[in-house]
């Protein structure tokens, strides 16, 4: 159940206070105000029932309760009063009281408000201050109001508001009437109406009509906006104001509750140039302007770069003419030259129309150009235009790679060929005294390389062309050690002083005895010898047709008496397959023949050249062979 505060106990008039049931109500009571009501008995324990009555009538809503509210009340001034009920614990008695009557004294919140206009008769033009007065009681000057203002039926302003005042910065002709003013509380359930007042708006004819130009930089340029402004010292109310250019070509009207109007006349044309003037009417006749002039500037339009260069293609040093023009614009204009947006130079047009700038060429030119015109208004600068300025190539360098120092017969020789400078794609040629070697493309530049097999000794030189020049490198000498290869004579006749047989059958057991021992035999390929040198190895004894084929072949680079070595594979003839074949399954290997030839000194003796002999028979273990491949074979 609601708490009820007893403010105050209110008795009706002429009656007198209940002994046993009174009915309490809050005092003072003001509009909007909430009243709380209580049914209180002497013993409120027993109360089993309670109904409340306004002007007799029952009030259902609030039966059985204790206490309630009324809110909001408004200034009906009702009577109010309450009936209890109950039963006795003891006796069973059934009882019934009657309160005393309560009438509620609402009184005023505050008082209707009053509209005030300062100055009563406004100029038009000029601002009004509205003010809506009313007060509260001092036992509710707490309560916050808000206010509205009116011109007949429609709300000034932006409608409520706390503040009692409103300020209209300008009053026109158009806006006398009736004002009238509302007061209400913030829960707007008080809302007073003030009585209506007449405002009478007074008009003063226009003077002094002006037109200025207003543009961007202060200057009229072509295809920017043009801003006309038309404005007058005096007058009041709605004021319409016209444009015009000579001729009387009307540009525009406007209506306009101001002093100033303006017309913009958008994207300008050169044709646009001319005199103007406006005209200011408030109904009391137009009123014209002086005349001004206006010169339309045209801003240069995008140049356009062309390259003029003597060939097809740009080479250093030619002189290339750079020609840049724009097709429209004011001079005088500017015109800037631009490499990779680097300035190379600037050239001037008094009149317009087209200028030239000289380049002389050189490798670092290559790239995009471009121009710029400017003639204050504004700079357009030229779409880019690519220059490639090609480089003949410079005196190439030949070196030549070897696996060593000394290049020797058989040997792959490298010859690179590259120019320090010049413009891809570079073909460079290789030659021997004046035979062509071959060539080699370097697409992106840069050097290239031929390699060859080194034959024969001499001047080797190469050439560099780029479709521009054609450069020949210093030749190089090249000098090719051959080795000596008079062997087959010796070898045949040594054999044939040996005996084959015995000088096959011993070589033979000497050269399988240094394989079983893990020796390996190391050498060069050697050179197949002559029909006549085989035909007199051909046929040891006890064997069919066979042919002795030269496989490797020793020199020795060392101070020895050590001349050369070889060995020569015996070789089945094609007749004798059967043979063959049961020497390759017994031996797994052809037979071979080892000899090596030595070779004494001029200043020995020949007793010391024996001893040497049996000194190198004594070293030759520390020689190992091993068998050629069959690409030396080939050789």
């Amino acid at each position: 159940m609601r708490l009820c505060l007893l403010l105050l106990l209110i008795l009706a008039p002429g009656g007198e206070q209940s002994g046993w049931l009174i009915l309490q109500a809050s005092y003072p009571v003001f509009e909007g105000d909430n009243v709380d009501l209580r049914c209180q008995g002497k013993e409120d324990n027993e109360i089993i029932d309670r109904i409340y009555y306004k002007d007799k009538k029952k009030l259902d809503e609030y039966e059985n309760k204790k206490c309630f509210t009324l809110f909001s009340v408004s200034r009906d001034n009702g009577e109010y009063y309450c009936i209890a009920s109950g039963e006795n614990a003891w006796t069973l008695y059934e009882w019934t009281e009657h309160s005393n009557h309560l009438r509620i004294q609402v009184q005023e919140l505050f008082s209707p408000p009053k509209l005030t206009a300062r100055p009563s008769k406004p100029i038009e033009g000029r601002p009004v201050a509205l003010k809506c007065e009313t007060w509260l009681p001092p036992q509710r000057s707490h309560i916050q109001l808000q206010f509205c203002f009116f011109r007949g039926s429609q709300a000034l302003g932006a409608g409520w508001s706390r503040s009692p005042a409103l300020q209209i910065p300008t009053m026109w002709t158009e806006d006398s009437g009736s004002y009238w003013c509302e007061a209400q509380t913030i829960s707007s359930t008080i809302r007073k109406r003030s009585l209506p007042s007449q405002i009478y708006v007074q008009r003063i004819p226009v003077s002094d009509v002006n037109l200025e130009v207003r543009a961007p930089g202060g200057q009229v340029i072509e295809g920017e906006d043009l801003v006309l402004v038309c404005s007058v010292a005096k007058g009041t109310g709605t004021i319409t104001f016209s444009w015009h250019r000579e001729g009387r070509v009307s540009l525009g009207r406007k209506t306009e509750r101001s002093l100033r109007a303006e017309l913009p006349v958008l994207a300008v044309k050169e044709s646009d140039a001319g005199r103007y003037y406006c005209t200011a009417d408030n109904v009391h006749g137009p009123i014209l302007s002086k005349w001004i002039a206006v010169i339309v500037r045209v801003p240069v339009s995008r140049p356009v770069l062309t390259l003029w260069t003597p060939r097809a293609q740009g080479v250093v040093g030619d002189v290339v003419e750079l020609h840049c023009e724009a097709q429209r614009g004011s001079p005088p204009i500017l015109y800037r030259f631009y490499h990779e947006d680097v300035i190379l130079g600037n050239n001037s047009a008094p009149s317009g129309g087209r200028v030239s700038f000289n380049l002389s060429l050189t490798a670092e030119h290559s790239g995009n150009y471009s121009c710029e015109a400017d003639n204050g208004l504004r700079a357009q600068r030229s779409h880019q235009v690519t220059l490639n300025v090609t480089v003949p190539v410079s005196h190439p360098v030949l070196t030549i790679r070897a696996p060593s120092a000394q290049a020797v017969v058989g040997d792959v020789v490298e010859l690179h060929c590259e120019v320090q400078r010049g413009s891809p794609p570079i073909l460079y040629w290789f030659y021997y005294e004046d035979v062509i070697l071959g060539n080699s493309s370097a697409p992106s530049g840069g050097g290239a390389s031929f390699s060859l097999t080194a034959e024969h000794s001499g001047n080797y030189y190469c050439e560099a062309s780029n479709d521009l020049e054609t450069q020949r490198s210093e030749a190089v000498a090249v000098n090719i050690i051959v080795p000596s290869r008079n062997t087959a004579g010796v070898v045949g006749g040594l054999l044939s002083i040996l005996g084959f047989a015995a000088a096959a059958a011993v070589l033979l057991y000497y050269f399988r005895t240094q394989r079983k021992s893990g020796g390996i035999v190391t050498g060069t390929p050697g050179y197949r010898p002559n029909e006549s040198s085989e035909s007199s190895l051909s046929r040891p004894s006890g064997t069919g047709p066979q042919e002795l084929e030269l496989v490797y072949r020793n020199e020795n680079p060392e101070d020895s008496n050590l001349l050369y070595s070889q060995i020569l594979i015996i070789q089945q003839a094609k007749g004798n397959s059967a043979n063959s074949s049961r020497l390759h399954q017994e031996d797994k290997e052809p037979p071979v023949i080892y000899s090596e030839l030595k070779k004494a000194r001029p200043e020995d003796s020949p007793g010391q050249a024996d001893s040497r002999d049996r000194d190198h028979e004594d070293a030759t273990e520390y020689y190992e062979n091993v068998p050629c491949t069959s690409s030396a074979l080939d050789h």
